[in-house]
């Protein structure tokens, strides 16, 4: 049974974009594609965060989905977030195209990232490598620009 679900990103300014996930069976890793347009070219940090609550914009979706209480690193690192999903590029058209894949997140079973929220960040996720406490917490990826529910979709 295919695994479906989208997210449409927005945010105060300018940034827009779609984000879809395909996994194959709840035991596959998951296929991240997409795009996201009105980014400043460069690297921008991309992360599942805790909770499905945009009343108060981006900043009410909370910290990085963490369901195992482990420090902030990239996407390859064995220790890291759920939520960690490293960095997106955009180019001088200021648009990240979004392909990658995942094997930590998962669209079934209990820390399934559906009904959660996707942010796209203002600047570049230093992997929990940046030497201080704000590191392993973010990525010192700074300021929410855009974000959005993840939901099932067909």
């Amino acid at each position: 049974m295919v695994l479906k679900a989208v997210c449409v990103l927005k945010g105060a300014g300018e940034t827009t974009g779609t984000v879809y996930f395909d996994q194959e069976n709840d035991a596959a890793p998951v296929k991240v594609s997409g795009e996201i347009k009105g980014l400043a070219p460069g690297e921008h940090g991309f992360h599942v965060h805790a909770f499905g609550d945009n009343t108060n914009g981006c900043l009410s979706a909370g910290p990085h989905y963490n369901p195992h209480n482990k420090t902030h690193a990239g996407p390859n690192d064995e220790v890291r977030h759920v939520g960690d999903l490293g960095n997106v590029t955009a180019g001088a058209d200021n648009v990240a195209k979004i392909d990658l894949t995942d094997k930590v997140i998962t669209l079934a079973g209990p820390h399934s990232i559906i009904g959660r929220t996707m942010v796209i960040h203002e600047k570049a996720d230093d992997l929990g490598k940046g030497g201080n406490e704000e590191s392993l917490k973010t990525g010192n990826a700074g300021a929410r620009l855009a974000c959005g529910v993840i939901g099932i979709t067909q």
